[in-house]
């Protein structure tokens, strides 16, 4: 039986990959599509209910699992509509500010939810062995990380960058928000053992590159993922879709719930 999905944002660059991938996909429907108002033309061509209305919409495809990956604010009123409706979400949006998080962790109570900053299989096996490299090489090795996107991103540093920053400064027992170092310019003096250094650059249409840095005494190790394309990330939401439609409400879930 497949697994009805609704595309939150379909008009866009991902909500286009997405619908596309998802048309592709034996195991899933696409049963509706949302944009705003005067994306009529670019909706029309999947042949599914749409409209901009996402709880209209979901009201053609009872219990489908709603992919979004739009912004902060948008993406909680798909959380609170989902809820509202007895369906699902898979959101992969960045940038949500704590209030936010506590917002999808609420609505997650009734209604089944998953959120992940990164829905790439790589970044999220990344995740896993992190930890086992900052232990085995020790306190010797200052942490760094850098984030390159396309110059269109709206949030900085990425979503992405500070997973890999809060997983690492975990590893040290440390926080992020009191070890990260998000900037750095004019007289700064000697770098602090206790930090970690997150910069940005922004340019091009760079899908996303993460690089986490270990410099050791006469040694650095530079750990890197790249993405080539978008299809890593819709293909990813589109798994979480098949998975969290077998799961039931009370937790918001992530990536490392599938692993």
């Amino acid at each position: 039986m497949s697994v009805s999905v609704v595309i939150h944002g379909a008009a866009g660059r991902m909500g286009q990959t997405l619908c596309s991938l998802a048309k592709a996909d034996p195991e899933l429907t696409l049963a509706g599509v949302v944009d705003r108002s005067g994306s009529e033309e670019r909706l029309a061509v999947w042949g599914c209910p749409m409209g901009s209305d996402l709880g209209e919409v979901l009201k053609q495809a009872p219990g489908a699992i709603v992919v979004d990956f739009s912004s902060p604010e948008a993406s909680v009123g798909v959380a609170r509509t989902v809820a509202a409706n007895g369906a699902g979400a898979v959101i992969g949006t960045t940038g949500l500010t704590d209030e936010q998080q506590a917002a999808l962790r609420g609505a997650a109570a009734t209604a089944r939810l998953f959120w992940a900053p990164n829905m790439s299989v790589g970044v999220n096996v990344l995740l896993k062995v992190l930890p086992e490299l900052v232990a085995k090489l020790g306190p010797a090795y200052d942490l760094e990380i850098t984030e390159i996107h396309h110059n269109k991103k709206a949030d900085a540093p990425s979503g992405t960058a500070i997973k890999l920053g809060q997983c690492i400064a975990d590893a040290r027992g440390w926080k992020l928000e009191e070890k990260g170092n998000f900037a750095r310019h004019g007289i700064i003096g000697p770098r602090p053992k206790e930090e970690i250094g997150v910069m940005t650059v922004r340019g091009g249409d760079v899908v996303g590159d993460h690089t986490v840095y270990f410099f050791g005494p006469g040694e650095r190790i530079e750990v890197t993922h790249r993405a080539h394309s978008r299809e890593t990330f819709a293909q990813g939401a589109l798994r979480a879709a098949k998975w969290l439609s077998t799961q039931q409400p009370g937790k918001l879930y992530s990536m490392s719930d599938i692993f």
